[in-house]
């Protein structure tokens, strides 16, 4: 996918306001990272097999770590 837009679509896109280009290109930089970071874990299991059960953190045990972290930043909003 080409990062420069169509020759026809730039006459016809209206330009954003610098803060907001900025807050989308950190926006892109931040969901380009994760998906390198999936793509990593993923070429990893390809490359060497799943890991062994005993090597791994419970599901249950990662949703209540989210969920704590969640908690946390909603308190500190409010």
């Amino acid at each position: 996918m080409s990062e420069q837009p169509a020759p026809e679509a730039a006459s016809s896109r209206q330009p954003l306001e610098p803060t907001a280009a900025d807050a989308i290109r950190a926006y892109a930089a931040k969901t380009r990272e994760s998906a390198d970071q999936l793509a990593a874990v993923l070429e990893d299991m390809a490359e060497n097999g799943l890991p062994a059960v005993d090597d791994c953190t419970p599901w249950e045990d990662l949703r209540e770590a989210h969920l704590a972290r969640l908690t946390s930043q909603r308190s500190a909003v409010a």
